[in-house]
């Protein structure tokens, strides 16, 4: 289990997509292969399923201390959530 660092700025952009702090870690802490996605060295990507059951999209850094710091979170569209239940078969 991943921890998080929360500062105004990162709370504020995932809010604005209606996402809360808890959805976006649930996603990231229970990822199911092919997730997290590398996308460079310190950035990785998540799409999941969050706990009240919406399906979401995190990007977070790992910072040097290997905390996720989450720089963007957001509802998967219809053909997204499609493309993940098929990666998941």
């Amino acid at each position: 289990m991943l921890g998080f660092r929360w500062i105004d700025w990162n709370l504020e952009k995932v809010a604005g997509h209606n996402v809360s702090p808890y959805e976006a870690e649930y996603v990231v802490n229970h990822a199911a292969p092919p997730y997290p996605r590398i996308i460079d060295d310190r950035k990785r990507l998540v799409w999941g399923q969050a706990q009240g059951g919406d399906y979401l999209q995190v990007i977070y850094l790992l910072d040097s201390e290997d905390e996720a710091f989450v720089i963007h979170a957001r509802p998967l569209t219809e053909q997204e959530k499609r493309r993940l239940r098929r990666s998941l078969r």
